[in-house]
């Protein structure tokens, strides 16, 4: 604690990331190919879709003071700095960064996904996060490759519910049984910076943060893509998770430049 004017502040506090995923300005609800309830969208292609399964992996958070000084959380520590948003499971939608130095916070970053240097499926170093990202229900890891899924979309398109299958994760190259072959394929790891409406003071309340992911992105974003049946277009089909098709849909949902921000906006603090 430090004193102001006699009156206590604590020297740490909390900050709540509470995320919103939409359609859009529509909250989403999951369903499977003949549900009411879940949440139809449609996107600039003329494209009716929902979604079954809805999750991205959160890591290398960081916030930003006033004076521009940066604040890292546990970048370097899946178990205590990543998580994974799952839509199913709402206490997954609010993390918290915990000690948080008393101060105020103008900008936040993440990552979509996991930088290359940790993206590894590596159950000693870090337990807690490979356990949870490779449960049973939540299958962030792929059942091929040496890393994480950074986002996973399951649903149906058309009014036929034909099946959407949209995974993302960064690849690597090389020969099998190999590793000190492996190179960077394609990197699906994206840099999120956000700036706030206002200064988030750190002190005396735990703030929350509310971060919109807007998946109407996912289809309409800077790039628009009609879905397709395999073979028809290779760079739509939502079926195949190969590199090449797969890029287009982490453009559209990370950003890959000033002009193309991604899926992500904050729509409040409180």
């Amino acid at each position: 604690m430090f004193s102001c004017d006699g009156e206590s502040i604590p020297v740490v506090n909390d900050v709540n990331l509470e995320f919103t995923n939409t359609f859009a300005d529509k909250a989403i609800v999951l369903g499977d190919a003949n549900s009411a309830a879940a949440t139809k969208h449609t996107s600039q292609q003329g494209q009716v879709h929902h979604f079954q399964e809805l999750k991205y992996v959160v890591s290398n958070i960081r916030l930003v003071t006033s004076e521009g000084k940066e604040l890292p959380y546990h970048i370097n520590d899946l178990d205590k700095g990543a998580t994974v948003i799952d839509q199913a499971k709402p206490y997954s939608l609010t993390y918290t960064l915990s000690n948080i130095p008393a101060s105020e916070y103008k900008q936040i970053k993440f990552g979509l996904g996991i930088k290359s240097e940790l993206n590894t499926l590596d159950q000693t170093r870090f337990p807690k996060f490979y356990e949870a990202a490779g449960a049973n229900d939540t299958k962030m890891h792929w059942e091929w490759g040496t890393g994480y899924r950074f986002t996973k979309i399951e649903g149906f398109y058309d009014v036929d519910n034909k099946t959407l299958s949209v995974h993302t994760g960064s690849t690597v190259k090389g020969k099998k049984d190999e590793p000190e072959s492996y190179k960077q394929g394609v990197d699906a790891y994206r840099d999120i910076t956000l700036d706030l409406p206002k200064n988030v003071v750190v002190g005396h309340k735990s703030p929350t943060i509310i971060i919109k992911a807007d998946f109407d992105k996912l289809l309409s974003g800077d790039t628009k893509i009609t879905l397709a049946s395999e073979g028809r277009d290779p760079n739509a089909t939502p079926s195949i998770h190969t590199a090449n098709n797969m890029k287009v849909f982490v453009d559209n949902l990370g950003g890959d430049s000033k002009e193309n921000k991604g899926m992500f906006s904050i729509i409040g603090v409180k």
